[in-house]
């Protein structure tokens, strides 16, 4: 029997992100500080966690949420009516450094803060181990784009650490399967292929780490939710940060391989430079995660086979 009260919440949640690919499909982007493509990946997690739920929400929570909902795509109409030109204005005031970044934070901050409320308002404290994946991949994204706002580049130490690393990596790669000439000077790479010469500055968002900590965030929150024992937690979190950190070199790789390759024209490689992270890191994410659904819930079919279902104490 379908439960449609819950599926009148997810529509309600829905709404905003949905009105947003309708009413401007341009600002749904791909690349991960320049447009909503965030909204579509975290409202998949939202779906995902609610629906088959037989909670049912009451008439009085959903129309609850409705003038929310309202409010929130209030917002967004405002965005193109002069409210984002305010963003714009105000960065200087509060000395932020990359414009885009401070304009796209303030709308996953807001669609975060209406995804929150709604589901409080739908079940209470509970939301936290209902369906944390979708706010905490918005708030996530949120907390790095304002990272890449107030520093960008190279000018937030601790995040930059590791690129080098990552650049010195990638060119052993380079250079063990003979594509090109390839040198590393901390985190610059100068590459020679089949196009030409071209110099790529790597810093902490080319390099993934923004992936790594969205990865961090939205695992544990989805780890909250398993019953599982703790040490298997704790090998799905160690596993997929090193998956992440796999994708983030391929990542880099793939960059590297376009100049090699494809074309050292600066306006081809941007372009694909701003997509090339999303399409490998997100796909990535879904897939580790639904391996891992896959993987206990054969074992807890196993186990209830043999009358051992593990104890709530040790997870």
């Amino acid at each position: 029997m379908q439960n449609w009260s819950m599926i009148a919440g997810i529509l309600i949640i829905a709404s905003p992100i949905l009105f947003s690919m309708i009413a401007y499909p341009d600002s749904i982007a791909w690349s991960w500080n320049e447009g909503r493509g965030g909204y579509l990946f975290a409202l998949v997690f939202v779906v995902a966690e609610l629906v088959g739920l037989k909670i049912v929400i009451s008439k009085k929570r959903l129309l609850a949420v409705i003038p929310i909902a309202l409010l929130t795509i209030s917002y967004l109409v405002s965005l193109e009516n002069g409210l984002r030109d305010y963003l714009v204005a105000s960065a200087e005031q509060f000395d932020v450094q990359l414009i885009y970044s401070w304009t796209w934070m303030w709308d996953f901050i807001v669609m975060a803060i209406f995804i929150v409320v709604a589901l409080s308002i739908f079940f209470g404290r509970r939301w936290i181990r209902i369906a944390p994946a979708g706010p905490i991949f918005l708030t996530g994204t949120a907390i790095i784009l304002s990272l890449d706002a107030f520093f960008p580049y190279d000018t937030l130490g601790p995040l930059q650490y590791i690129v080098p690393y990552f650049v010195q990596a990638n060119v052993w790669v380079i250079t063990a399967l003979d594509l090109g000439t390839a040198i590393a000077r901390d985190n610059v790479m100068f590459l020679r292929g089949d196009h030409g010469s071209m110099a790529l500055q790597v810093f902490w968002p080319s390099a993934g780490v923004h992936s790594i900590i969205i990865f961090s965030l939205v695992i544990g929150a989805f780890m909250l939710k398993m019953n599982i024992p703790r040490a298997r937690k704790s090998m799905y979190f160690v596993l997929g940060i090193i998956g992440t950190i796999t994708v983030n070199l391929i990542r880099i790789f793939s960059l590297s391989w376009y100049a090699l390759k494809v074309t050292t024209d600066p306006v081809a490689w941007e372009e694909y430079h701003k997509i090339a992270g999303e399409i490998m890191f997100l796909p990535w994410l879904f897939a580790f995660i639904l391996v891992v659904i896959l993987i206990e819930s054969r074992r807890l079919k196993k186990l209830e086979k043999q009358g051992k279902l593990p104890s709530k104490n040790n997870s």
